[in-house]
């Protein structure tokens, strides 16, 4: 680049003429000593200009016609640092792609409980949960609240191996983990596991949604959940396999329980069999319908004076799906049996209840919801959705402040200007009765703003 510089110059030179060069050499006594060069002195400069012109034309020609050499670094001076050669990732199985998705949101909530008041930093105050509604009090008014912890952030590997087959690897956490600052001043909250699970053939294995869960059938909603009081909604360690439109998996169990004459919830680690379940989905033409068991053992043991040892069997069954219909889609599900507590509404109700003598009861209900749902062109589109549940408390048990049922309804609209993102806008009514017959009611307003990437 440099030998191409002077030739480039000489030419230049070439073209403005000799007498201009002759001048640029020898300052402002040029036109004195230029009358004085003779015709071989002149002769001799031309010819030196035209020659330089040629081999110019000709070095231009040559690489134009030549391919673009690979560039290369420079090796760098034997004192000068090594250059990173080894990957990012080091320890990754070659031919192992990974990405990184998920989303930034932002939440801001107008909330009226006409019943009574919610407490200050309760998690109802940043998504609806049916099971914190206040029951037999006075409204003390509209509160606000705004966050940013339904931010998500996907992290996944695919390997192709030898045999042909995919090692697949997920791993996804939001912003629900406890509070680490308060909104004085930083509102600042830790990192929340979502899922986190390796896939392989025909096994999946790890945390994710269970099972007797259908996640494609949840309407797109402003709220965390959106039809909460009939949804099964459970994350949870797992093995699962896959064949076909079947689908099998033993899951980690809990069970909770309503103490005899009501009270605290227990939660009860001493199961010693995972949850069962099996699905089986049917791919229609507009849709699917997927059908999903569950069974449980539901146990609880204590030592010592009163000490209680346990075991009652849960069961219950799902029937969800989606149709489409043009601009329209419908989703749906209906879930119902024994002990199904935890895996419907966040928990509204206990899997079971203790008897006088100490042993368990298991609690039987219904949930469900429908979500109908409008495209009104490629940026906006709507959703009106309903909810509820029902459950069967033997009140001589349980007592009179468990939960007897709950609904809701919710609509919402959202405008999407550009590709991944969307603000929305969305208004629910909700209700809560216990089995006392006392209630109480919900209104909120839920405003979103979401890019995802």
């Amino acid at each position: 680049m440099i030998k191409l510089g002077k030739v480039a110059i000489v030419s230049a030179v070439a073209i403005a003429g000799w007498p201009l060069f002759v001048q640029a050499q020898t300052g402002a006594g040029a036109d004195t000593q230029a009358d004085t060069q003779t015709d071989e002195g002149r002769r001799r400069l031309e010819a030196r200009v035209a020659e330089l012109e040629r081999q110019l034309r000709e070095l231009s020609e040559k690489m134009s016609a030549a391919p673009t050499p690979a560039r290369t670094a420079t090796p760098p001076p034997a004192d000068a640092p090594a250059i990173q050669v080894e990957p990012i990732t080091p320890n990754a199985v070659p031919g192992t792609r990974f990405s990184y998705s998920g989303f930034i949101k932002f939440d801001a909530l107008w909330s009226d409980y006409e019943d009574g008041e919610i407490a200050d930093g309760t998690i109802g105050r940043d998504f609806y949960l049916p099971s914190v509604i206040p029951v037999g009090g006075t409204s003390e008014g509209v509160d606000f609240d705004s966050h940013v912890k339904q931010s998500r952030f996907i992290f996944g590997t695919d390997t192709d191996l030898a045999n042909g087959r995919l090692l697949s690897s997920r791993f996804e956490v939001d912003l629900y983990g406890s509070s680490l600052g308060d909104e004085r001043a930083t509102n600042t909250y830790g990192v929340l596991l979502r899922h986190a699970y390796i896939q392989y053939g025909r096994w999946l294995v790890g945390q994710t949604w269970s099972n007797f869960m259908d996640a494609g059938a949840l309407p797109e909603t402003a709220d965390y959940i959106g039809p909460t009081d009939g949804t099964v909604f459970v994350r949870e360690p797992q093995v699962r396999y896959t064949l076909g439109n079947w689908s099998f998996s033993a899951e980690n169990p809990e069970t909770t329980i309503t103490p005899f004459g009501g009270g605290t919830r227990i939660a009860s680690d001493d199961n010693n069999v995972p949850d069962l379940t099996a699905a089986y989905t049917w791919k229609l033409g507009g849709g699917y319908l997927r059908a999903a068991a569950l069974l449980r053992q539901l146990k609880y043991e204590t030592t010592g004076a009163g000490a209680s040892k346990d075991t009652a069997e849960g069961a219950a069954l799902s029937l969800s799906g989606k149709f489409n219909f043009g601009p329209h889609d419908l989703r749906f599900a209906i879930t119902g049996g024994e002990g199904l507590g935890r895996y419907v509404g966040v928990n509204f109700v206990n899997d079971a209840v203790l008897t006088a003598n100490g042993n368990l009861e298991a609690i039987s209900g219904w949930a469900g919801f429908a979500a109908w749902r409008h495209v009104w062109s490629q940026q906006v589109r709507s959703t009106l959705m309903l909810s509820a549940s029902e459950y069967d408390n033997d009140v001589l048990l349980t007592g009179g402040a468990v939960n007897k049922s709950s609904w809701s309804w919710a609509v919402n609209t959202f405008y999407s200007p550009v590709p991944k993102l969307d603000v929305g806008i969305e208004l629910r009514g909700a209700e809560r009765e216990i089995e006392s017959g006392a209630s109480g009611s919900m209104r909120r307003l839920h405003a979103v703003a979401r890019y995802s990437f």
